[in-house]
């Protein structure tokens, strides 16, 4: 067969001495004949090892192309192809094999040098004719598209630089360019024609709109290309890019952020999406760009110039790309280098005095972020030598901050502290115990001056979060935390001291056993909270450590019930969620409303041995129970609290921590509870937010949570409604990772509820839930003890077997799937019965071969079927029926087994009965069978006449 007909058979010339590369040769053939690529490649790779002779390793690498092209790696079919050409230059198979790797390589005029060759020795072949003249026209339209291209980047450039230009005009242009720096042929012609150059022409005018609409068309060029993205680096210097980020102006400042990360995606390959056939230009060392990059980030840190805005950029990125993605990656040298080289520099912007003079520029989010990242770097570090380190450097900035002549200077170490506490605790918690540290923050607020007061106050907060941290405040530092909250007229001081004395008062948690205030004190403290938080009048600030203190209270079941009845207290902390340092606190509340929180398991017998042994015992509180926290979720979805949980998420930000993102998936699993309100969250946004907690980075148990409350709105909903278009083959994944083994039995339960929800939907959706290899799962499932499990794993195997794939996994030898369906037709349970009953049916009516296998699998098949059929529930009785039906049309040696038994007594019994519209359907398939009977000869209709 001629390869010019493009089936990609090979043909070779009979080898004179069938030594060991002939036969590797003749392997790797068999092999590709058979679609088995990879297995070929080896052997014909194998064979050019041992082969001398040139002939045979032209015959092998153009062999291997053919594999190659088979697999879409055109690089090396083309190269592959150029090896067998080197030997022999009219080697009519390989030149069109190179033809083909490179025209997918989009090298179109070497293409069709390749195939004009082929066409010339090769003249009548109308297959080489007709892609002559295809690549001909391709290669005339791609130098047409050229041109215009480039006419269209110079008159875009022309319109921007001319000062004269309508604001129209100028405006369109400027998304043009935006847009054509996306597209890979617009990118490169900017490139390749000055455009650089001109764009930092545009960016020179410091006019906003021009400056973004430059730095976007840079983003788009630098994206998915590592040799674009490194040239424009080195072209812009990484010094401009940073100035221009450290800019007030909040778009360009976030578009030049976006530019970066572009630059850092392309040089680190990350989010580089798989284009088979498409190779660098250049193989570039990028560590070096990299190491360049984050040293310049460091560097933005301590920079007084650096605004506000640039230093929270600048904070995110090093968030972003430093910590490992997956902690299974072994490498963490990224972090072990910031830390080396940066980490004071991030404690400098944690410590922080916003009050004070000399303060750096800083937002409302860059302490926070700054806490995240050292909390971040501490969590990517793999052992303990690792810790010490982090540790011992953290310990030598604090004492190095110490000085008792100099106090504003040791305000700084007490800040510093605050803010690592508020990122690595376990961290903070042992940088407390340097010498002084905690008598200095209880000494601090017995302070006259009020940012002493404020610090101290502050550091007491973050620092009181264990309890036996809290029990030494309790001891040595509330009643000043009480008079500071009554003296000072600073309202600053006097909520951050009220958030204190809240935090005291939850130290023991949700245990009402532990409460550290007398009877009524927290919930006078919650209200004080709410009174704040719900007027307007008083800073967004300030108003956000009301929330603080309502974070902690909210253990306190009285304090959740007054909370959620306080609807303008839910409002007015819903709408302050647009501050992202709050997230964390709206989050807590949340969790703390709705009692989403892990509560350990009480077992009697243990409370009674506590008991005993003068153990204390942890106490629920009355409130607590399920039908007061039934009535909290209600109250909150009623207040639109999805709708605020949505925003939340949608955040793009580092203080979106993993933690935070655990605590939104246990509201919303929490929301779900109720199947009532699964319409609600629906409609409010909620289905495709708990969608991307199940992906997104989180924590494990964030993503059970998530996938939970997934399966919850998938076992009731309308998939088309609750998850529109593509999204919904997107929830079977997360639902398939509750089947797991170690997730708890309603997990398993309700996500089979929800993969019998979808496999009922499509043959596409059934086809992804195998896919992501479902089946055995759900097989296991159907041998499950537990009734609820096996039905419901039952009911999803009775929607999946109309798919053929399924189908053949009965019908293979050696396998006890088929019995166990007929077994549990069986089942005392009629939903067990009525699911195994109607898989039967639609297996059997699909496959003669398994209606024979049905009467083989088991002795009781007979017996279990005529149960069945003399069922006292329609639906189960019909399609028990329906299988009958099936094995008498299947094979007239099945309906004599079934003539001959008592099932032809009680066909006739069932089809004799008198017509009813609600068993109709029932009546009808009976008679059928006694018809087919009839027409097989094996019973005879009784005349009138004997009938009189």
């Amino acid at each position: 067969v001629c390869c010019g007909k493009g089936d990609g058979r090979i043909s070779e010339p009979p080898e004179k001495g069938m030594d060991n590369a002939s036969q590797l040769k003749e392997e790797g053939n068999k092999y590709f004949q058979g679609n088995d690529y990879e297995n070929a490649i080896k052997s014909y790779t194998k064979a050019l090892k041992v082969a001398k002779d040139k002939s045979l390793q032209a015959v092998l690498f153009r062999n291997r192309a053919a594999c190659f092209l088979k697999k879409e790696n055109y690089a090396q079919a083309a190269s592959d192809a150029s090896r067998a050409i080197d030997i022999n230059a009219s080697d009519i198979k390989a030149l069109y094999r190179r033809s083909q790797a490179l025209e997918k390589l989009g090298k179109l005029d070497q293409a069709f040098k390749d195939i004009q060759r082929c066409a010339t020795i090769e003249p009548r072949n109308k297959n080489f004719q007709e892609t002559l003249r295809r690549l001909g026209a391709s290669i005339q339209e791609k130098v047409s598209t050229m041109f215009s291209t480039d006419a269209r980047v110079q008159q875009m450039f022309e319109i921007l630089l001319d000062e004269k230009s309508e604001k129209e005009k100028r405006e369109k242009a400027a998304n043009n360019l935006i847009v054509l720096g996306r597209e890979e042929a617009g990118a490169e012609r900017i490139f390749q024609n000055n455009g650089l150059n001109l764009l930092l022409r545009l960016i020179d005018t410091k006019n906003p709109e021009l400056v973004l609409a430059a730095i976007r068309t840079l983003s788009g060029m630098c994206t998915d290309h590592k040799a674009r993205a490194t040239a424009i680096l080195h072209m812009l210097g990484i010094d401009n890019i940073c100035l221009w980020m450290s800019t007030n102006h909040e778009e360009i400042s976030l578009a030049v952020s976006n530019l970066l990360q572009a630059i850092i995606d392309s040089l680190t390959g990350e989010g580089k999406k798989e284009e088979h056939g498409k190779e660098d230009a250049l193989v570039l060392d990028t560590k070096k760009d990299l190491k360049a990059v984050t040293m310049r980030l460091l560097d933005m840190l301590p920079n007084k110039k650096v605004s506000g805005q640039g230093r929270d950029r600048a904070l995110n990125l090093l968030n972003k790309n430093i910590p490992r993605k997956d902690l299974r990656i072994h490498d963490n040298s990224r972090t072990l280098f910031v830390i080396d080289n940066g980490l004071k520099k991030i404690l400098k912007v944690a410590g922080q005095i916003p009050d004070m003079p000399n303060c750096l520029p800083l937002t409302e989010n860059t302490q926070l972020t700054a806490s995240v990242l050292l909390n971040k770097l501490y969590d990517d570090l793999r052992c303990d030598p690792e810790r010490d380190n982090f540790r011992l450097l953290c310990e030598e900035y604090i004492q190095s901050k110490i000085d008792p002549q100099d106090m504003d200077k040791t305000l700084h170490a007490i800040q510093t502290v605050s803010g690592v506490l508020q990122g690595p605790f376990y961290l903070g918690n042992k940088l407390l115990g340097m010498k002084g540290v905690m008598e200095m923050m209880v000494a601090l607020c017995g302070s006259e001056r009020e940012i002493d007061q404020l610090v101290a106050v502050e550091a007491l907060i973050h620092a009181s979060t264990k309890l036996s941290r809290a029990t030494f405040i309790i001891t040595n530092g509330i009643s000043l935390l009480k008079e500071i909250y009554k003296k000072t007229q600073n309202e600053k001081i006097k909520i951050r001291a009220l958030v204190g004395l809240c935090k005291l008062g939850s130290a023991g948690g949700t245990d009402y056993g532990l409460r550290q205030f007398a009877e009524g004190s927290t919930e006078k403290l919650a209200r004080q909270c709410r009174k704040w938080l719900c007027n307007p009048a008083i800073d967004t600030r300030t108003r956000k450590w009301a929330i603080e203190g309502l974070a902690y209270l909210t253990l306190d079941a009285d304090v959740k019930d007054d909370f959620v009845e306080d609807e303008p207290a839910m409002q007015a902390m819903f709408e302050l969620t647009s501050d992202k340092t709050i997230l964390y606190s709206v989050a807590t509340v949340l969790v703390n409303c709705t009692n989403s929180y892990d509560v350990k398991e009480i077992i009697p017998e243990l409370v009674q041995l506590a008991k005993f042994s003068k153990q204390h015992v942890p106490e629920e509180h009355p409130k607590d129970k399920k039908d007061f926290v039934s009535k909290r979720v209600k109250r909150l979805v009623a207040a639109g609290v999805t709708s605020s949980l949505v925003c939340m998420v949608k955040a793009d930000s580092a203080i979106l921590t993993d933690q935070t993102k655990e605590l939104l998936a246990r509201v919303f699993l929490a929301l779900c509870e109720d199947a009532k309100d699964r319409g609600t969250i629906v409609a409010q946004g909620g289905g495709k937010v708990i969608l991307s907690a199940s992906y997104f980075r989180c924590t494990e148990v964030g993503k059970i949570k998530a996938s939970h409350a997934l399966a919850k709105i998938a076992a009731i909903s309308n998939p088309d409604i609750a998850f529109p278009g593509e999204r919904v083959y997107e929830v079977v994944r997360p639902l398939v990772s509750l089947l797991n083994t170690e997730r708890d039995g309603l997990q398993n339960y309700e996500a089979l509820l929800g993969l019998t929800n979808f496999s009922g939907r499509s043959d596409k959706l059934r086809q992804k839930i195998i896919k992501e290899k479902a089946l055995p799962d759900i097989e296991n499932y159907m041998f499950e003890n537990h009734d609820q499990l096996r039905q419901a794993a039952t009911e999803c195997m009775c929607n999946l077997v109309v798919n053929k794939e399924v189908q053949e996994r009965f019908i293979a030898d050696g396998n006890d799937r088929l019995k166990l369906l007929v077994l549990l037709c069986g089942e005392d349970d009629d939903k067990v019965q009525n699911a195994a009953a109607g898989a039967l049916a639609m297996l059997t009516a699909a496959h003669k071969k398994l209606c024979h296998k049905l009467t083989e699998v088991t002795t009781q098949w007979l017996e279990i079927l005529q149960r069945l059929c003399l069922h006292d529930k329609l639906n189960v009785q019909h399609r028990g029926l329906v299988i009958v039906y099936n094995l008498i049309h299947a094979d007239q040696e099945l309906a004599k087994k079934l003539v001959e038994s008592e099932m032809l007594e009680i066909l006739t019994i069932v089809g004799k009965q008198a017509d009813d519209p609600q068993r109709q359907h029932v009546l009808k398939v009976a008679r059928e069978c006694l018809v087919k009977f009839m027409d097989y000869g094996m019973i005879k209709p009784i005349s009138k006449k004997n009938e009189d």
